[in-house]
């Protein structure tokens, strides 16, 4: 049965959660945008450690990154325990190896491809009882689908399955740093049900990494923009002051 609209799932980020008025709608689909080295990577992968924490399933699929490598990176961060893997609490899944398996070798997939990649998606959530599910990227998916209504057909498609199983998903989406989109094809934003813009903002010398929510359906939500540091402890938020610096002392 589906997530009612009133269910959060806090993302365990207290300042994005302070934003969010108390988490993400659950069941929601989210567009985690941003360039390289926004942080994009690891914001997911902290909403999946913090669900763990609480308790949840939570699913990590990578498309352009061995998991072996994310996981190293992961374990320089305090909040990360790795019982979580033991305990099949946070699990990952590289997508290449699931195309070989489903005999995806084509360089562009038809729809029943793409079908057969949601339907498989969906039974592995169904199946493990995955309550947050993050796809790292969702544009290196959307290369082997190309054209932008059959991208527009997936992205519905693997959102409303995900969302019948109550999962709240996160989807990776990679923009260049002047992209005037959230999306390489720009259907992605109109069809999730939020997007969460990442960037990097040059102040006085420095390149700060900023956050913004764009729009989130079923909740309240600032638009500020946001500075974010990330620290062994995980993702912190400061204000972002237009006028001069930033207190990077005050993290709310």
């Amino acid at each position: 049965m589906a997530a009612t609209a009133l269910e959060r799932c806090p993302t365990g980020i207290e300042g994005l959660d302070n934003i969010l008025d108390g988490g993400l709608p659950r069941g929601n689909t989210i567009l985690l945008s941003g360039s390289c080295g926004t942080g994009k990577t690891t914001l997911g992968l902290e909403f999946l450690v913090r669900g763990a924490m609480a308790g949840e399933r939570t699913l990590f699929l990578s498309v352009t990154e061995a998991s072996q490598k994310i996981v190293e990176n992961l374990s320089t961060f305090e909040f990360f325990d790795h019982k979580l893997l033991e305990e099949n609490k946070i699990i990952f899944i590289d997508v290449p190896i699931l195309f070989e398996k489903l005999g995806l070798s084509k360089e562009e997939l038809t729809p029943e491809d793409i079908d057969l990649f949601i339907t498989s998606v969906s039974n592995l959530a169904a199946s493990l009882k995955i309550q947050r599910l993050v796809l790292d990227s969702v544009t290196s998916v959307c290369f082997r689908i190309r054209h932008e209504e059959k991208i527009r057909d997936f992205i519905l498609k693997l959102g409303k399955s995900l969302s019948d199983l109550s999962c709240t998903t996160m989807l990776v989406s990679e923009i260049g740093p002047q992209s005037s989109r959230y999306s390489q094809y720009g259907v992605e934003e109109a069809i999730a049900d939020g997007v969460i813009l990442l960037g990097n903002v040059q102040r006085q010398g420095d390149l700060l990494r900023t956050l913004q929510v764009i729009k989130v359906r079923g909740t309240t939500h600032s638009r500020a923009q946001y500075v974010i540091e990330i620290t062994p402890l995980g993702i912190l938020l400061a204000p972002f002051l237009k006028g001069g610096r930033r207190d990077g002392g005050n993290h709310e």
